[in-house]
C-alpha cells in the first residue's frame, strides 16, 4: 500500500517546464559549441589546405559556416529555438518570445558552449586546446561592421519568422553568414558567444582576447538598433516570438513529443 506523505507530485505542465529548461539549455550548449567548432575547424582547415590563398581560405570558411549552421538549427531547433547566439535570446525576452529564467539560463549556456566548441576544434586539429588568440581585430571600421552584421542578422530572423516561413529559417540565416562573411569587414562574428570562444584559438578565426570586448559592445549596439527596427517594421512582432528561430517542440516527461 502506498504512504501517503502529504506531498503532491507537481502537475504535468510544472514537470514538462523542469525537464524542457534543462533540456534547451543542453542543446544551446551543443549547438553553440558546435558552430565554433565549425567555425574554428574550418578556418583550421583552410588554412592548411589554401595556405597561399586568403580569398579561398575565407571562402571555404564562410561555405563551412553557412551549411553548418543550417544544419544546427534544423537538428536542435525543435529542442531549444535554436538561438546559440545571446543576441538573439536578448532581442527574443524583448518581444516576449522567452521569459527571464530563460534568458538568464540560455547565455551560460551558449557562451559556456562557445568555449568548448573552439576546445574541440584546436583539439582535432593537433592544436594547444587552448591558446589565446594574438590575432588583432580592432578599430572602427570593424566595430560598425559589427553593428551591421548583427543587426542584418536579427532582422532577417524576425522578418523571416514574422513573415510564417519558419521552415526557411535555417537557410535564411545559414546564407546570410555566408554572404557577410565577405560583405562585412569583420568578417561578421554577430555574436557575443561566439566572439568569446574564439579567443581560445590562436588560428586562422581567432581574435585577440583583447579585441573581444570591442566586439562585443558593437554586436549589442547593433541589438538595440535592430530591435527598435524590428519593432517599426513589424509592430505585432510579438505574436510571433515564441518561434525564433524555429518553433520549439514540447516535449514531454513520458517521451513524446
Amino acid at each position: 500500500m502506498a504512504i501517503d506523505t502529504g506531498e503532491r507530485a507537481p502537475p504535468p505542465a510544472v514537470r514538462l517546464m523542469r525537464v524542457d529548461l534543462w533540456r534547451r539549455c543542453l542543446a544551446e550548449t551543443l549547438g553553440t559549441a558546435g558552430l565554433v567548432a565549425v567555425v574554428v575547424g574550418s578556418g583550421i582547415a583552410a588554412e592548411r589546405l589554401s595556405p597561399n590563398d586568403v580569398g579561398l581560405q575565407l571562402l571555404e570558411n564562410a561555405a563551412a559556416t553557412a551549411a553548418g549552421l543550417v544544419a544546427l538549427i534544423l537538428a536542435l531547433g525543435p529542442v531549444s529555438g535554436a538561438h546559440f547566439n545571446p543576441v538573439v535570446t536578448i532581442a527574443d525576452r524583448v518581444f516576449g518570445g522567452i521569459d527571464n529564467r530563460t534568458t538568464a539560463a540560455y547565455i551560460p549556456s551558449q557562451i559556456v558552449g562557445g568555449c568548448l566548441g573552439a576546445i574541440s576544434a584546436n583539439a582535432m586539429f593537433n592544436e594547444p586546446l587552448v591558446e589565446l588568440s594574438t590575432k588583432t581585430r580592432s578599430g572602427g571600421p570593424l566595430w560598425i561592421a559589427e553593428v551591421i552584421a548583427t543587426l542584418g542578422l536579427l532582422v532577417v530572423i524576425f522578418g523571416v519568422v514574422r513573415s510564417g516561413r519558419t521552415t526557411a529559417a535555417p537557410f535564411a540565416v545559414g546564407a546570410y553568414i555566408g554572404a557577410a562573411y565577405f560583405f562585412t569587414s569583420s568578417t561578421s562574428f554577430a555574436n557575443p558567444a561566439v566572439t568569446i570562444g574564439r579567443t581560445l584559438s590562436d588560428t586562422f578565426a581567432g581574435i585577440r582576447p583583447s579585441s573581444a570586448p570591442g566586439f562585443v559592445v558593437a554586436q549589442l549596439m547593433g541589438l538595440v538598433v535592430a530591435v527598435v527596427l524590428v519593432r517599426a517594421l513589424y509592430p505585432d512582432v510579438e505574436a510571433v516570438a515564441d518561434d525564433v528561430i524555429v518553433p520549439p517542440a514540447d516535449i514531454r516527461t513520458d517521451g513524446r513529443t
